[in-house]
C-alpha cells in the first residue's frame, strides 16, 4: 500500500493542481473534499474545521503542503504545519505552481513554513521545469513531480525533542 499522507494546500486556488497529485496514486492522502462538503464543514466553525484536520491527520505517516501561489497566506495551512510539527510528524513541501489548472501556470508563492510559529527548516521540493525558452512546462513539471513523489514524502524533517 501507498504511504499515507496528509496533504495541506490554500484550497480554492490550488484544489485542480492538488488533484493531479492524488491521480499519481503514489500515496494515499485524505479525502479532498469537494467545494460544498468544504462548506459544510467551515458554516460550523472553527472547531469543525479543527476537528476535520485533527481526524484526517492522526493516522498520516507525513504531511505534504502543497505549495502554490497564495498557500503561505491561508491561516489553516499555518495551523496544519504547526499541528504536525507539533505532533512530530514528518513535514516537507512541494511546489506545485508549475502544474496546469485548467490551462494556466503560476509564479511561485512564498514559503509557509518560515510564517508557522516555532517550526524548524524544513525541505521544499521543486519539480519546475523550463522549456527552452524559459517558461514553465507544465507537462514536464508533472512527470518530474510523478518520478519524484514518493522519494521526496520520504524526507520530511521531524521536530526534535531536545
Amino acid at each position: 500500500m501507498a504511504k499515507s499522507v496528509f496533504y495541506s494546500f490554500h484550497y480554492e486556488r490550488d484544489v485542480h493542481r492538488v488533484q493531479l497529485v492524488r491521480n499519481f496514486k503514489a500515496l494515499e492522502g485524505q479525502p479532498v473534499l469537494n467545494a460544498q462538503k468544504w462548506e459544510e464543514v467551515r458554516r460550523q466553525g472553527n472547531q469543525a474545521i479543527k476537528n476535520w484536520i485533527h481526524e484526517q491527520m492522526a493516522y498520516k505517516k507525513a504531511v505534504i503542503v502543497l505549495i502554490g501561489k497564495n498557500t503561505a497566506s491561508r491561516p489553516w495551512v499555518i495551523y496544519e504545519i504547526e499541528k504536525a510539527w507539533a505532533d512530530k510528524k514528518p513535514l516537507l513541501g512541494i511546489r506545485i505552481h508549475g502544474l496546469s489548472s485548467f490551462g494556466s501556470i503560476d509564479t511561485p508563492g512564498a514559503d509557509p513554513f518560515a510564517k508557522a510559529a516555532g517550526v524548524g527548516s524544513i525541505p521544499i521540493f521543486d519539480p519546475t521545469s523550463m522549456d527552452w525558452y524559459g517558461r514553465i512546462d507544465s507537462q514536464a513539471t508533472y512527470n518530474k513531480l510523478l518520478n519524484n513523489l514518493e522519494v521526496w514524502s520520504t524526507q520530511g524533517v521531524i521536530k526534535r525533542s531536545w
